[in-house]
């Protein structure tokens, strides 16, 4: 989701969600290493069945880390993604499915999002390298020194993409993976694993709950499995609360705020490449130390308890008094229904609601009295009712103006506060080793002072930083002024000064706000926008073509009469193919991982579509300190040119490129240990089913199974999957403690063993083999 603060949040309202992860370390005996073994019960007291893999949170890391250095190459590249599977099958160890899900072709909705972060990453890359060879150039003319510059091919990160090679590199290294863990790891021969890689149209995360619902929808369906979804966006909360499974659980790396990064010129960790000094020309030293005296240490994970957050909600959203009997899962749907006003992926925020200042509190308070008022709740089975959203943003309307004050109010005062704190941290930064000089005192180099050495080199560090800033280009002093921090972007708005309304729609929209009919035009694509993306949450992709065609979002008393604005999402969409999605998201930049011909139609003056490929394009702050956090203000692709511009390249096509650019099914994988694996192969003979590859048959029983296609329980288009507590659903016993209400906002509570201290140990024979019937094998197909 688009919310960067959401979990923070989260986080700090709802403490106790949060658990540390119990994590059992491999051994190593005379040279050899002991893997762990994952067949014994789960250290963390908890049993799980299903672990679900958002890929991509996955692989972004593996292959372009931030906190250390990268891959030397693809292989390296792929080992780290290997490595970082195997430590998630370790600390969860589920018994059952282990789902795999690498996002493929995305709806329209998503692509603009993918689309805006691709072209910003090229940007960024050819400043990144212009910025580093200025600043090389500044630090050796003044005599200082730089380690030899690395001579590397630079990883384009946009190759993460549906149709590359390298997605498809990462499909073949992933069933060699997979088949290896099924063939020689005990803790999986009785797993069934599911690999969705880049051909199966659908986001990850989404392909995970597409699953999970068609899976809910059937007879044989354990509504007591327990599911752990693995990945850091913050969408997989309201995902995870939207199937209505009582026991699920997210994973996901300790998030650290302000945790240090390496110089991307220098290598030293401690300050910016804007504030790069060089380093010592010394190898060993001192000043070596102290660079190499900040290790990079392993990333720990968190278990997101999202049944404990249904006991925080179910305090928050429980209304007393109403004129019908309150119905808990149908307010959490609510809850997931209004956090999309704050952001996420699909549709700009509100201007008016933001997660830091107690936008979702608001919506939660206005939202009790609407369904005091009108009787009913917003949302049903992923269908909204939008008389009763108008109500709500009606009220949040009514507040907009003074919110917007309010917020300048509080931004004023936060500059405040920083100045002063930047004027003491000055003072402090002195300490009695410091020579007014800016060089080391004799005796703060000595061994025996090693941890005041370390405080003073950074005391020099920051006072080369302020002597550069304050010196300019041609060696001058400039001018001390009051203030040391960065200049504010210009905002031409100003929504905390009266005729913001007007200001807003002339300057985003270049229309008058008098424009009644462009307004609603905005709202009715924005409340369109709404119903979409709470239908792809509770019942998938309604359209593959739908989009919001606009950078900015509306004001909330904008929302009148909105009831009649939507009907019904167009029938029989299908998704873009990989290497139309390419085209559609790529900058020219990256069009080498396209063929000759249709990358041309992104640099070539005579193309019919170069106006999508701007080379430059303007990033609008909005309001906004930092780019990537502004609105990249890129043309959006029109449909109709770009499959007409690409009928005419589609026959250069190669053998090899055709394969890339078709649409795959899942594959799943049984060991010949697994239960299943006799049944499987009798379906297969008994049916006549092809197998995919059919020569490893011979070599291998094992490959035979690796690579079954799987296609989902199938349903009719008007079928409704049902957003509720299955029959037969045990709720978790409660853990909250009355201390635990009152801890919002402070730091996070983490106990370090199991989600309730209370809970017995489950067992293996209890939880991992309860249904073998869990996985709907009717759903097995061969499409040849």
């Amino acid at each position: 989701m688009g919310v960067p603060a959401f979990f923070r949040w989260l986080s700090r309202k709802y403490a106790s969600i949060i658990v540390h992860c119990v994590e059992e370390k491999g051994k190593e005996c005379n040279g050899v290493r002991i893997p762990v073994d994952t067949t014994k019960p789960n250290p963390n007291e908890v049993e799980f069945d299903n672990l679900y893999l958002d890929m991509n949170g996955i692989i972004h890391p593996c292959t372009h880390p931030e906190d250390k250095a990268a891959p030397k190459n693809e292989d390296e590249m792929m080992v780290a993604i290997f490595e970082y599977i195997d430590r998630l099958f370790n600390i969860v160890r589920p018994r059952r499915v282990l789902y795999m899900a690498i996002d493929g072709v995305a709806p329209r909705a998503k692509m603009n999002q993918q689309r805006s972060r691709r072209f910003r990453a090229s940007k960024e890359g050819v400043e990144l390298v212009d910025e580093k060879n200025r600043i090389r150039e500044e630090i050796l003319a003044r005599g200082g020194y730089l380690p030899p510059e690395e001579i590397k091919e630079r990883f384009d990160s946009n190759c993460i993409t549906p149709g590359t090679e390298f997605m498809d590199n990462l499909a073949k290294c992933l069933r060699y993976y997979v088949a290896d863990r099924v063939s020689n790891d005990p803790g999986w021969r009785n797993v069934t694993v599911f690999l969705s890689d880049a051909s199966v149209p659908g986001e990850g995360e989404h392909k995970i709950m597409d699953y999970i619902r068609r899976q809910r929808a059937q007879p044989n369906h354990d509504p007591n499995t327990h599911h752990c979804l693995c990945g850091a966006d913050a969408d997989l909360i309201m995902l995870g609360l939207a199937t209505h499974e009582p026991n699920f659980t997210i994973i996901r790396e300790e998030f650290k705020p302000n945790k240090p990064r390496p110089c991307a010129l220098c290598g030293q960790i401690g300050h910016e490449i804007k504030d790069c000094q060089g380093t010592a020309r010394e190898k060993q030293g001192e000043h070596d130390e102290f660079a190499d005296s900040m290790p990079v240490s392993e990333q720990e994970f968190i278990f997101i308890r999202l049944c404990v957050l249904r006991e925080y909600l179910a305090r928050e959203l429980t209304m007393a008094s109403l004129p019908f009997p309150f119905d808990f899962e149908r307010s959490i749907d609510d809850w997931v229904f209004m956090c999309f006003f704050v952001g996420n992926d699909f549709l700009p925020h509100l201007p008016s609601l933001e997660i830091r200042e107690g936008a979702i509190d608001r919506l939660v308070n206005i939202y009790k009295d609407v369904v005091h008022k009108t009787g009913g709740y917003l949302t049903e089975n992923g269908f909204v009712n939008l008389e009763r959203v108008e109500l709500i943003m009606q009220a949040v309307g009514v507040a907009e103006d003074n919110i917007f004050k309010k917020r300048k109010e509080d931004d004023e005062g936060f500059k405040r506060r920083m100045k002063e704190k930047r004027k003491r941290m000055k003072i402090e930064q002195r300490g009695p080793a410091y020579m007014t000089t800016g060089q080391f005192a004799p005796q703060a180099l000595g061994r025996r002072d090693r941890p005041e050495a370390v405080q003073n080199a950074r005391h020099q560090a920051y006072d080369m930083r302020m002597q550069s800033r304050d010196t300019d280009s041609k060696g001058l002093k400039r001018k001390a002024d009051d203030s040391d921090s960065e200049p504010e972007p210009e905002d031409n708005v100003r929504l905390w000064e009266e005729g913001w309304k007007q200001r807003y729609y002339k300057t985003k929209f270049d229309v008058d706000v008098t424009d009644e009919d462009f307004r609603r035009k905005v709202v009715k694509s924005y409340v369109e926008g709404l119903c979409w993306v709470l239908r792809y949450y509770y019942q998938g992709c309604a359209s593959w073509k739908w989009y919001f065609p606009f950078h900015y979002a509306p004001f909330a008393s904008d929302f009148k009469d909105i009831k009649g604005m939507f009907t019904e999402f167009e029938k029989g969409t299908k998704p873009f193919k990989p290497l139309e999605q390419l085209m559609g998201v790529f900058p020219a930049a990256s069009g080498n991982f396209l063929p000759p011909t249709w990358r041309s139609l992104m640099s070539s003056p005579d193309s019919s579509i170069i106006d999508f490929y701007p080379d430059d394009f303007a990033i609008d702050l909005n309001g906004k300190k930092y780019a990537w956090q502004g609105v990249a203000l890129l043309p959006f692709v029109d449909e109709r040119r770009l499959r007409a511009a690409l009928a005419d390249v589609y026959p250069d096509l190669t053998p090899e490129e055709v394969k890339r650019n078709s649409l795959g099914s899942d594959v799943l994988f049984l060991g010949k240990s697994h239960p299943l694996f006799d049944f499987i192969q009798e379906l297969y003979r008994t049916e006549s089913l092809e197998v995919t590859n059919p020569e490893t048959l011979i070599e291998n029983d094992f490959l035979l199974l690796s690579r079954v296609k799987f296609k989902d329980p199938h349903y009719a288009d008007d079928f409704v999957f049902k957003a509720v507590l299955l029959s037969g659903a045990k709720m978790p016993n409660k853990v909250l403690k009355p201390g635990d209400w009152e801890r919002g906002n402070r730091e996070p509570w983490r106990p370090q063993l199991g989600f309730n201290p209370n809970r017995q140990q489950a067992h293996l024979d209890q939880s991992g083999f309860r249904a073998l019937g869990d996985i709907t094998w009717q759903g097995l197909a061969a499409t040849g």
